[in-house]
């Protein structure tokens, strides 16, 4: 009976093949990879997108951006709150050097874009009319895996662009020494830089610096970035004053969002 039943099993089984139609093979594209013809259990599934914020953290909102930013009266006299370029700007930041490295950090102070938004983002400038120096204060919604290479980036400038010379648009040829400026420890990681320029268009001229604080820092997935310039010298404590009110004020504006949420 074993037997019947073993035979009558195969016999089911082959009728079935035979009233279902065969699929013919599918045609290899001339040259295509054997991974374009795999099927689509055997293709690797595709990266997912970085998200703009860490799993269960929302993403910052375009207000919360704004109500980061710093103004006038948290860093007082004599910052007045600015609505242009710095006179500086184009004459001196707007240079070409001859390394690409070099170039690319000249590029990102003239663009003031030393990082790519991944959302909001919100900015807000103060001048110091005594020290014509000028400083521009960016909050930014972003991923942390895109802050962290800037930041690796920033910190390798230094050794690569220590010193170079640059040719500025009007102040002639400018020699521009880049170092690691040393942050506190603001936020979860940070970096800053100083960038002197000195520009001397003529023997008879003398010669003009300027000086420019870079420093960019995230906060979970959002990132701060400061870049603060002066013909001369930056009041010493601009730049740690300005970043310890501003960490702090991001955190409280995320902080509250939770609380409503």
């Amino acid at each position: 009976m074993r037997v019947i039943a073993s035979g009558l099993a195969v016999a089911g089984l082959l009728a079935v093949s035979a009233c279902t139609p065969a699929r013919p093979p599918e045609a290899s594209a001339p040259g295509a990879s054997p991974a374009a013809n795999a099927t689509a259990a055997e293709r690797p599934a595709p990266a997912p997108a970085s998200p703009a914020a860490s799993p269960g953290t929302p993403a910052l909102t375009p207000g919360q951006a704004q109500s980061a930013l710093i103004g006038e009266a948290d860093l007082g006299v004599p910052w007045t709150a600015g609505d242009s370029t710095a006179t500086w700007h184009d004459g001196l930041l707007k240079a070409v050097a001859g390394q690409p490295d070099c170039q690319r950090l000249l590029d990102a102070l003239y663009a003031d874009e030393l990082l790519e938004p991944a959302g909001p983002h919100a900015v807000t400038v103060l001048d110091d009319g005594d020290d014509d120096a000028q400083l521009r204060y960016q909050v930014y919604a972003s991923r942390a895996a895109d802050v962290d290479r800037t930041l690796a980036w920033l910190r390798a400038v230094p050794g690569v662009c220590g010193q170079f010379a640059a040719q500025t648009t009007s102040a002639g040829t400018a020699a521009v020494q880049v170092a690691d400026s040393r942050l506190p420890e603001f936020g979860e990681a940070r970096q800053g830089l100083r960038v002197a320029l000195t520009a001397q268009p003529t023997p008879d001229d003398d010669p003009t610096t300027l000086t420019v604080d870079i420093a960019v820092v995230r906060v979970g997935d959002d990132a701060i970035v400061l870049t603060a310039g002066a013909l001369g010298t930056l009041p010493a404590d601009t730049t740690a004053q300005t970043l310890d009110i501003g960490v702090r004020r991001l955190a409280q504006v995320r902080e509250q969002g939770r609380a409503q949420a």
